[in-house]
């Protein structure tokens, strides 16, 4: 006698190739920190600039070691070789551009690219000439690929608040030219947002958006400062907001009250699980808390950080949550629309990305791989 499966009992196999093949969105990834190894390499000759190694596939192995080291601070000492070449108009048109040609290459549809304008002036730009020529990189990236793109601005942490002002100043002046929010990066360890209010209160106080590192590199108060003091509207990383919940496996048996009003009012959190591991801001892939956040209807997405540093693509980081949390092709499509939900862009081009792209193209993917999925 003939056997037959029921279809809803056919469960499709997660592949790389399907993870590779399907459209992505990218809220969380650093200009600086995704350069190409041969773009140093070449802007780094052009500046007769000395680096530690001479040939691109040993210098990007050299930056994955140095930010491997279980410390936000000592991830953060690369940075300082990217930062250095990025000094001119036509260094950052071309990186931005070539961001934007990576992420299409990875299948990212729409991309939340940011930086910090105050650590490209060595060489004579004003922030006005840094964010022009980003923002001409992005839009010739976006002419070649169809990736559409929003632009952050960042404050830095360990700067004058007045610097943080006028960045978010430059943020709300460029918000009509594809700038769509204001973040403060940097180690949080003894540099709390609050030190920044008055550049928080500027942007609140012009209708613009706000996402802030957070609860990576410090706990929950961080995370706190950032949503009840500075008002943001997402979280960057917000690893240690489990040191809010009691945990059972995956299981949550109780929420402490942070933790349940970032739920309960969707804020999401932009996770990016290579760069938590590596910065010890989580101990292993499989300690994150990115699962235990998932399966308790928190509001997250999955991004890359820095895809040089962390050695990562965001196809990469959705196999790893494959591979350690167990996730369907599903859990990847639902993961990618809470991220376009999530996104800074205007309502109605968020919905249009979503039912135009994202939907019809894992729907053909789903289809050709197992019709009954």
């Amino acid at each position: 006698m003939q056997t037959t499966v029921e279809p809803a009992t056919v469960k499709t196999m997660v592949t790389d190739e399907m993870i590779r093949k399907a459209p992505k969105v990218e809220l969380h990834d650093h200009l600086d920190g995704g350069v190409r190894p041969s773009t140093i390499l070449d802007l780094a000759r052009e500046k007769r600039m000395e680096l530690p190694i001479d040939d691109p596939e040993s210098l990007a192995a050299w930056f994955h070691r140095g930010a491997d080291r279980k410390s936000l601070a000592l991830y953060l000492e690369g940075f300082a070789h990217t930062i250095a070449v990025m000094q001119t108009p036509e260094a950052l048109e071309r990186i931005a551009g070539e961001t934007v040609e990576d992420l299409a290459a990875d299948n990212v549809v729409y991309a939340e690219i940011r930086f910090a304008p105050i650590q490209h002036l060595k060489e004579g730009m004003n922030l006005e000439l840094v964010v022009e020529a980003v923002l001409r990189g992005l839009e010739r990236g976006k002419a070649a690929t169809g990736v559409e793109y929003g632009l952050i601005l960042c404050a830095m942490r360990d700067q004058d608040a007045a610097v943080s002002l006028e960045i978010a100043e430059l943020a709300v002046a460029y918000r009509e030219r594809g700038v769509v929010g204001f973040d403060i990066a940097g180690d949080e360890f003894g540099h709390p947002p609050k030190r920044h209010l008055d550049a928080f209160q500027y942007i609140r106080n012009r209708n613009f958006n706000i996402t802030i590192h957070a609860g990576e590199a410090f706990g929950p108060e961080s995370i706190w400062q950032a949503v009840q003091i500075c008002g943001a509207h997402r979280i960057g990383h917000g690893t240690r907001l489990i040191e809010d919940m009691v945990t059972h496996g995956t299981r949550i048996e109780k929420l402490g009250s942070l933790s349940n009003y970032l739920r309960d009012r969707r804020i999401p959190f932009e996770m990016c699980l290579s760069s938590n591991t590596q910065t010890g801001a989580a101990e292993s892939l499989d300690s994150h808390p990115f699962n235990i956040y998932y399966r308790n209807g928190f509001r997250v997405v999955l991004c890359t950080d820095n895809r040089l540093m962390s050695d990562t693509s965001l196809s990469h980081e959705f196999s790893l949550a494959v591979k350690h949390f167990n996730l369907t092709f599903r859990d990847i499509e639902k993961l990618t629309i809470n991220a376009m939900k999530s996104a800074f862009i205007h309502y109605d081009e968020r919905v249009r990305i979503i039912y135009d792209i994202l939907k019809p193209r894992y729907a053909k993917i789903r289809e050709e791989t197992n019709p009954y999925d």
